[in-house]
């Protein structure tokens, strides 16, 4: 069989409700690297909070992080990074947004936010990845993988309307949930990533497997020979791929599922 690679988000993907691995995810991803397959993991989160279940399943994994902004390969080495243009960074920061809405930054090497905010330490809970509160008149400009707002989808979609407004193609702006709102460099998607990942790597994108839930996931999927996309996706979705399979629930295992159904597990 013709090795492949599989390359799978992992809120409302590969992780269960409670966002942690089903230990059944664990064995199938393991069983198939073990046979010479290819594992990718590719999200929104921060590459801190990846390595974590990277280092569960315990076999090479590359990383895209903050959507695209980084790759990291399975021995911890920086093979791409993407940062937002300083000036640009400090309009998102300075932008005027309700006191329920929050901020946060993704940087090389940390989170920064500028509030408490205890539905965002829940969501991290199972890797430990924490924040730094940080006043927005004292955070950085430079550095930054990723630029997050986190709030009520009515306010969300005000800003985003004022960054697309103001941004042209200079920024990539898209949604994770329907309450995180993300921003990163012009360009810069899992899509773009996962293709420069598989040129380095000798990989042709219709040997691919793809998985994803969300908006964030679109681009990554059209690439791929064979994308799938959760029944709790986005409601977008369908519309957006139009040769994608859906398959069941993230709090099922899913993905675990069609897996051992394509490769006869």
């Amino acid at each position: 069989m013709t090795p492949r690679l599989i390359v799978s988000d992992l809120d409302g993907t590969l992780l269960g409700r409670d966002h942690r691995l089903h230990a059944d995810t664990i064995d199938v991803l393991r069983t198939l690297v073990g046979q010479g397959h290819h594992l990718v993991l590719a999200s929104g989160r921060h590459y801190a909070d990846m390595r974590v279940f990277r280092d569960q399943l315990n076999v090479p994994i590359h990383l895209i992080s903050s959507n695209g902004a980084y790759t990291h390969d399975p021995e911890d080495q920086l093979l791409d990074a993407h940062h937002v243009a300083p000036q640009q960074a400090a309009a998102l920061i300075r932008l005027p947004r309700p006191d329920s809405v929050r901020l946060s930054l993704y940087l090389d090497d940390a989170w920064y936010i500028d509030a408490e905010s205890p539905s965002h330490l829940k969501m991290h809970a199972a890797t430990g990845f924490v924040y730094q509160v940080v006043p927005p008149d004292q955070m950085p400009t430079e550095g930054i993988g990723k630029i997050l707002y986190g709030g009520a989808p009515e306010e969300l979609i005000k800003i985003e309307t004022l960054i697309r407004e103001s941004c042209d193609d200079s920024l990539h702006v898209t949604y994770s949930t329907s309450d995180s709102l993300e921003i990163m460099a012009g360009g810069v998607n899992k899509g773009v990533a996962l293709s420069a990942l598989l040129k380095r790597i000798s990989i042709a994108p219709e040997d691919c497997l793809a998985f994803g839930d969300n908006l964030n996931d679109v681009e990554m999927l059209s690439l791929v020979g064979e994308p799938h996309f959760m029944i709790n996706s986005h409601p977008e979705m369908a519309g957006r791929l139009s040769v994608a399979r859906q398959i069941g629930h993230h709090g099922e295992a899913a993905v675990a599922v069609l897996l051992r159904e394509r490769f006869g597990l």
